[in-house]
């Protein structure tokens, strides 16, 4: 419920307008579809860095660093952010070898 009794899926306020209420639906899709992507970025971050055999570790970079950069593309994460995740990746896979 918030503060004026209303109940709601989202736990918030409720709109008051037509394009209000469109936004809230668009919003919870684009939601939803950010953290999946995420969950699967952050998985191909963690498969590189549990990796110890050197080539099976440069491929799983090549597959993080296009999330990475689709991630940035699409703002889930920002482009520095993205650039030095890969930096430290490919620092990581430098000291396997």
């Amino acid at each position: 419920r918030d503060r004026y009794g209303n109940q709601n899926r989202e736990g918030t306020a409720l709109p008051h307008h037509k394009s209000c209420k469109k936004r809230m639906r668009t919003s919870a899709e684009a939601r939803l579809r950010n953290r999946a992507f995420r969950s699967r970025l952050r998985s191909a971050i963690k498969a590189v860095r549990n990796e110890s055999n050197p080539q099976r570790a440069a491929e799983l970079l090549r597959k993080a660093t296009s999330l990475l950069d689709r991630a940035a593309a699409r703002g889930i994460i920002h482009r520095r952010n993205a650039a030095r995740q890969k930096s430290r990746l490919a620092l990581f896979i430098q000291k396997l070898h």
